[in-house]
């Protein structure tokens, strides 16, 4: 999942640390834990009458986003919640405009998909003062800091989505069985990791595949890590680059943070000769895999972890709903199911490909 440009990110830091200096000045001696003893939400009191909730995602374009707004609107008609989806784009100074709108019109609940999690600080304040609900989704941010990687555990606001580690161990457990079932040599085959490598969910993603592939091939396979934008063409070039320095290798196993990192690396490939039975790119997401396996063409894309938006979305929805209506505390991580998909059922597992 792609996060907000480089250059937006200093002025993004700095409304956090203001807004940080903010809640510790008013927080003096005390630990920064909310009336409730949750990290992002001070007394929020129940709803009797109709529930107003606003969504407010980084990139509602791309595929697994618009997916997330489709559940999210889903359960909202079921439940009777007036919902609201912002797209946030990529630009995380939006962010804190768009909450303080959403609060100027009574929400009282918010779900968050951050561009930069530097903004957190802001937005728990923001959320705590006007006592609504807070839940982020996807990424985390953190109620006294901007980098959820260095946050205390306690002040990490709670969240749905996915586990990184997870979804990670899944994928590399997946590519050794490829790497086995095609009976490459570990002497002449390389591993890719490409990801956007300050982005902690990407980190956490990567290596659990890594570690997963090692466990599962049972072969001492060297890894390349590749930097990336998290973009397919980014990956594209970064891996072109990669595979014109190891003029050696004869076969591939790729693997990212998403879909593009990984589409992108089997494109850079094809397109530097290799054919698809030497190459074995496992995806994360599905949503661009997807697109390979509809097209019939031989694809060095073996399989994806798909990653339902829609599922959640609506789960987001549902706990907040909890929340507000029946005081339910808000569990500090919940999880939405994932399952490994690839040409031959894609379709049977209800993935989404535009």
């Amino acid at each position: 999942m792609r996060i907000a440009y480089r250059r937006r990110r200093s002025a993004a830091a700095a409304a956090a640390a203001l807004a940080l200096a903010t809640v510790l000045g008013a927080a003096g001696c005390s630990t920064g834990k909310s009336d409730s003893g949750t990290a992002g939400g001070g007394e929020v009191a129940k709803v009797d009458g109709k529930i107003s909730i606003t969504y407010l995602q980084k990139q509602g374009d791309q595929e697994y986003f618009v997916g997330e707004a489709a559940g999210a609107k889903a359960k909202a008609a079921e439940l009777g919640i007036d919902l609201k989806v912002v797209n946030l784009g990529s630009d995380a100074n939006k962010t804190v405009s768009e909450v303080q709108s959403a609060l100027a019109q009574k929400s009282n609940g918010l779900i968050v998909v951050v561009p930069d999690p530097a903004v957190g600080p802001q937005v728990v304040q923001l959320a705590k003062d006007a006592k609504v609900a807070l839940l982020t989704s996807d990424d985390q941010i953190c109620a006294n800091g901007p980098d959820p990687a260095s946050c205390p555990k306690e002040q990490l606001v709670p969240r749905i989505g996915f586990s990184g580690q997870q979804m990670g161990g899944e994928v590399g457990k997946r590519a050794a069985e490829e790497f086995k079932k095609a009976g490459w040599s570990a002497a002449d085959t390389r591993t890719i990791g490409a990801w956007k490598q300050d982005v902690t969910v990407c980190g956490d993603r990567v290596k659990a595949a890594q570690q997963a592939f090692a466990d599962g091939s049972g072969a001492d396979v060297k890894n390349i890590d590749v930097a990336t934008d998290n973009t397919p063409t980014g990956a594209q070039d970064k891996v072109a680059a990669t595979v014109t320095a190891n003029p050696g290798v004869k076969h591939w196993v790729v693997w990212g943070c998403n879909d593009e990192n990984v589409q992108g690396g089997v494109t850079a490939l094809a397109n530097a000769g290799f054919k698809a039975e030497d190459v074995a790119g496992v995806g994360l997401g599905a949503y661009l895999a997807c697109k390979d396996w509809k097209s019939g063409q031989p694809s060095g894309m073996k399989a994806a972890l798909f990653i339902n938006g829609k599922d959640v979305g609506a789960l987001a929805v549902q706990t907040v709903y909890d929340k507000l209506k029946n005081g339910k505390e808000f569990p500090a991580e919940a999880f939405a199911p994932t399952r490994m998909v690839d040409a031959a059922d894609w379709q049977d597992a209800g993935v989404s490909c535009g």
